[in-house]
């Protein structure tokens, strides 16, 4: 290793004197160093430089104050912005909020101590799908109605337990222990109505009408109509008739009054017999039809009267 070191060092000392007399043979000089070059900006690349420095100082400063001014506007915060605030159960709205597209939500909640409003210039739609994205139910409320589309609507109680209204395709079902209408014009059904009861108010009367067809009332076990404070009055244009298959038609009452019956009599003027008469008998023709008659000691019920010869 040593005697390797020196050979090269004698090696570079041969080469070095070798470049010297090389040099002295050929008569080189050196350069001199007389001549000196500035190095940096000067002049107006330096202006240049400066104001561009300055422009962009001035845009940081810019930058900087209108991000603190929109923090500061928009109520930015480590829990969210403004009235939006989030948490780990989602994300709470305080105050008035406007929706440019829809919102697909889980739950919409108000606060305990508010309402919860939601408000729109045409409508408000509530859509729910399934998983495959196919619509299985709707509401919408708009300025002339309230739609429901669903297969099934059902009204709960407040507790969610009882079931107090349910409609399908099929049929309206109402649970409620009561059904109240207080239109003044009433209720109307195109079709047949089945219920254990119809009653009236205490001091409303009750009215079941016609006013083009018949009106039937059918049960199997039998129909009560009574009046327990009041008087019943059962009227119509034409016939009234009572017809019973089995039993019998009983009147109970301590009065029974048989208005506008005909007088069958064999006078000129009935109307003068029914001045000087003050007690008449009550008659009845082979057809049914009952008529009065003169109360005399004997019966005066003529069966070939008038009354029983055009009935």
């Amino acid at each position: 290793m040593e005697q390797s070191a020196t050979l090269d060092i004698e090696t570079l000392k041969i080469t070095q004197e070798q470049f010297i007399l090389a040099s002295q043979s050929l008569h080189l000089q050196r350069p001199g160093c007389d001549a000196v070059y500035p190095v940096g900006l000067y002049g107006w690349r330096k202006r240049c430089l400066y104001f561009f420095l300055l422009l962009l100082l001035v845009t940081m400063i810019v930058n900087l104050a209108l991000t603190v001014w929109i923090i500061k506007v928009m109520n930015f915060s480590v829990d969210g912005m403004g009235n939006l605030h989030l948490n780990q159960d989602g994300i709470r709205l305080e105050g008035i909020s406007e929706f440019l597209l829809p919102l697909y939500v889980n739950e919409i909640q108000s606060r305990r101590d508010s309402l919860l409003v939601l408000r729109s210039e045409k409508n408000v739609t509530l859509n729910a799908r399934n998983d495959q994205g196919q619509l299985t139910g709707q509401l919408t409320v708009g300025p002339e109605a309230v739609q429901a589309q669903c297969q099934r609507l059902e009204v709960r109680s407040k507790d969610g337990g009882r079931l107090l209204f349910t409609a399908d395709e099929e049929e309206v079902i109402m649970t409620t222990e009561k059904f109240t209408v207080t239109g003044s014009e009433g209720a109307v059904f195109g079709h047949s109505v089945e219920t254990p009861l119809i009653q009236a108010r205490a001091s409303e009367d009750l009215r079941l009408e016609s006013p083009t067809r018949t009106l039937t009332m059918e049960a199997p076990r039998g129909v009560e109509v009574s009046a327990a404070k009041g008087p019943l009055k059962v009227s119509g244009r034409k016939d009234l008739q009572l017809e019973s298959t089995e039993g019998e038609i009983l009147l109970d009452a301590n009065t029974i009054q048989l208005g506008s019956l005909p007088l069958g009599v064999y006078t000129a003027s009935p109307s003068q017999a029914s001045k000087e008469q003050t007690l008449y008998e009550l008659c009845v023709c082979p057809s049914g039809k009952i008529y009065l008659s003169p109360a005399e000691s004997s019966s005066t019920c003529q069966a070939m009267s008038n009354i029983c010869l055009w009935s």
